[in-house]
C-alpha cells in the first residue's frame, strides 16, 4: 500500500493570503518553504485511491500527484472518495471540487456526516451535481472494498467541533457519538501486516490512541503549534493551543516525548503558519532529530 503526503499545513496554508508572519514571508520569499493544507492520498488497490481529507487545495494537490490524474478514458479518474477525520471546514471544503463526478463516496463518522449534511447542508448543494454516497467510518477495521488490501479504522480522540456546528442538535434517530468528531485514522495494509495511524487534529492523547501508536508502524500526528503559547506569542490568537484543540510539540504537556518513544517512525503535519518549523533552518528541527522524530513533507511518499 502506497502513501502519498499532499499536504502538511494547517488552516489557511503557508503563506496565509492574508498573513505576513515570520512563516507566511518566508514562504513567500522562498518557495521550498510553502505547504498545502494537510491530506494524504492512500491506495487502496491498483489504481484506486482515497483522499483522507478534502481541502481547499484538493485541485492542485491531485495535479501533483501522477497516480491521481485520469485517463486512458477521458473522464475515468482512480480516485474513488473521501475518508475524513473531522468535519472541520479546511478538512471538508474540497468536497465541492469533485461535484463533476457522477457520485462522491465519502467515509466519515456519524457526527460527521451529520455536521456536513445539517450544518453545511452539503448535499443540498452538491446533489444537483453529483451523488454522495456515504460509508460508515468506525473502530473496526473494515476493507473499503472485498477486494481492496486497505482496511480503515477509527480512534477518537476528541469531541472537539468546528464553530460552525457548536449548536446542532443530534438527529433523533441516530444520535452522535460525541467522542468521534475528531478521530485518528488506522490505515492497515491487509497483505503485509503494516499500519499508518494518521492523526492531524489532536486535542488529546487518549489511551485508546496510546494502543493504535504502540501498534502502528508510522505515526503521523498534529504539529499545528510547536508550544502551548506560540497563539499568544504570535500575536494572532487569544487561547493556548490546548484551547484550540491542539497538543503542542514542546513543553510538559507536548506530544514530541510521546512519540520518540514509540518503535513506530514518527512524523508531524498540519503545521500553523506560525510555527517556527515551517523554517528548514529553526533550531527546533534539531530538537526533533535528537528525538528521532521527522516533519512531514509535501509530496513525500510512505510504502507499507
Amino acid at each position: 500500500m502506497r502513501v502519498r503526503v499532499l499536504g502538511t499545513a494547517a488552516g489557511g496554508g503557508v503563506p496565509q493570503w492574508n498573513c505576513a508572519c515570520p512563516g507566511c514571508s518566508g514562504a513567500r520569499a522562498h518557495p521550498g518553504w510553502r505547504r498545502r493544507h494537510a491530506s494524504l492520498a492512500v491506495q487502496a488497490a491498483e489504481g484506486r485511491w482515497y483522499l483522507v481529507n478534502a481541502t481547499p487545495d484538493l485541485g492542485e494537490q491531485v495535479e501533483d500527484c501522477p497516480e491521481l490524474h485520469p485517463g486512458p478514458e477521458p473522464r475515468r479518474t482512480p480516485l474513488a472518495g473521501v475518508i475524513l477525520t473531522d468535519a472541520e471546514l479546511d478538512h471538508t471544503l474540497g468536497i465541492a471540487r469533485l461535484r463533476e463526478a457522477d457520485g462522491i463516496e465519502i467515509v466519515a463518522t456519524a457526527p460527521v456526516r451529520h455536521a456536513l449534511l445539517t450544518g453545511l447542508h452539503l448535499g443540498e448543494v452538491l446533489t444537483p451535481y453529483a451523488r454522495l454516497d456515504w460509508r460508515p467510518l468506525d473502530p473496526g477495521d473494515r476493507p473499503l472494498a472485498e477486494d481492496s488490501p486497505l482496511a480503515v479504522g477509527a480512534v477518537p480522540v476528541s469531541a472537539k467541533r468546528p464553530r460552525y456546528a457548536s449548536g446542532l442538535d443530534a438527529p433523533d434517530d441516530d444520535a452522535p457519538d460525541e467522542d468521534a468528531w475528531v478521530v485518528a485514522l488506522r490505515l492497515t495494509d491487509r497483505t503485509s501486516g503494516r499500519s499508518l495511524l494518521y492523526a492531524p487534529a489532536l486535542a488529546a492523547w487518549p489511551d485508546a490512541f496510546q494502543r493504535a501508536a504502540e501498534s502502528a508502524d508510522h505515526v503521523i500526528v498534529d504539529g499545528t503549534f510547536w508550544s502551548d503559547d506560540e497563539p499568544l506569542t504570535s500575536g494572532f490568537g487569544s487561547r493556548t493551543a490546548t484551547a484550540m484543540g491542539h497538543l503542542p510539540i514542546d513543553g510538559p504537556g507536548g506530544t514530541a516525548r510521546r512519540l520518540a518513544a514509540l518503535e513506530a517512525r514518527t512524523l508531524y503535519t498540519h503545521l500553523n503558519n506560525t510555527n517556527p518549523l515551517n523554517d528548514p533552518a529553526a533550531p527546533q528541527h534539531t530538537v526533533l532529530r535528537e528525538l528521532g522524530v521527522e516533519v512531514a513533507a509535501d509530496g513525500m511518499v510512505i510504502d507499507l
